[in-house]
C-alpha cells in the first residue's frame, strides 16, 4: 500500500437518506442525534457531583429541496385516521476516499418510529427565491 501523507476525514457530500426504505432524491442533509437525560447529584462527602444517565432521546432532521407532495399526503392520512404518521429514517455515509471508512467500512444509522415535530411548510412562494428548502424536524422512539 502506498504511503499516505494526507489524513482524509469523513466527506459530509458522501451519504444517501432513506424514508422508509425509499431512497430520498431530494434530501440534501441530514443528522441524527442522540441526548442523554442526565442525572447529577452527590452524596455526603462527594467535593463534585457524579453523573448517571438514565434514558436516551433521539431526533434529528433533514432538509430537503421539495419535489415531491408526499408530506400533503401524510397530512391527508392523519386526517383521514388520526393515526400519526411513523417512519424509519436512515442515514447512509459512505465515503469510500475517507480513513473511517478504511477501518470501518460504510455507516449505517437507522432511527425507528420517526415522528414529524416541527412545522411542514405547505406553501411557500417568494419572487426573490431559488427553489424551496424545508428543513423537517423529528423525534424517533429508538435508533437500531
Amino acid at each position: 500500500m502506498a504511503e499516505r501523507h494526507n489524513a482524509s476525514p469523513i466527506s459530509l457530500r458522501m451519504g444517501k437518506i432513506f424514508l422508509d426504505g425509499v431512497a430520498i432524491a431530494d434530501g440534501v442533509a441530514c443528522n441524527i442525534v442522540a441526548t442523554p437525560d442526565v442525572w447529577n447529584g452527590r452524596q455526603l462527602g462527594d467535593k463534585t457531583p457524579s453523573s448517571r444517565w438514565l434514558s436516551m432521546a433521539y431526533s434529528g432532521s433533514i432538509t430537503r429541496r421539495r419535489s415531491t407532495q408526499w408530506l400533503k399526503e401524510k397530512i391527508a392520512e392523519y386526517k383521514a385516521t388520526g393515526r400519526t404518521p411513523e417512519f424509519t429514517i436512515q442515514g447512509y455515509m459512505n465515503d469510500k476516499g475517507s480513513d473511517y471508512y478504511d477501518a470501518h467500512g460504510a455507516d449505517l444509522t437507522t432511527a425507528v418510529g420517526c415522528v414529524l415535530t416541527g412545522n411542514i411548510t405547505l406553501a411557500d412562494l417568494d419572487s426573490q427565491g431559488d427553489v424551496v428548502t424545508e428543513v423537517l424536524t423529528f423525534n424517533a422512539k429508538d435508533v437500531v
